[in-house]
């Protein structure tokens, strides 16, 4: 089974790139046959992921996305750092989202066979 680490930075807004993300995982969990392991961590300004009833720019709701990887055992993380820095701790989260710090991302990618962030893959380094 691999271990697969998908780091979001980008906004739900502005670019297609937090959707990509979400779409990307659900298309992973979605596979026939084995599922990878996978790591969902939202950094920077895409922890407003991470509240509810947010959009993307055509009306479709996110919350559903990031509520259907929740379901299928996702663990789906906000950054503790960037949360605070944008005053999110106080914020009630979608159900089954939790707060992250950096050591467990950074446990995350070491444990990862493949670490994505935005549309480019990388495979992990241990150096």
């Amino acid at each position: 089974m691999q271990n697969i680490l998908i780091i979001v930075h980008a906004p739900p807004y502005g670019s297609e790139r937090c959707l990509s993300a979400l779409r990307l995982a659900l298309a992973l969990m979605g596979r026939e046959g084995e599922k990878p392991q996978l790591d969902v961590f939202l950094m920077s300004d895409a922890t407003v992921l991470g509240l509810p009833n947010q959009q993307d720019a055509s009306g479709n709701t996110l919350q559903q996305m990031v509520e259907q990887l929740v379901a299928q055992q996702v663990p789906v993380k906000v950054c503790k750092t960037c949360a605070g820095n944008r005053g999110l701790l106080s914020l009630q989260l979608i159900g089954g989202v939790t707060v992250g710090t950096l050591a467990e991302l950074a446990d995350a990618t070491m444990a990862a066979d493949k670490v994505i962030k935005g549309a480019m893959a990388y495979k992990t380094l241990l150096i």
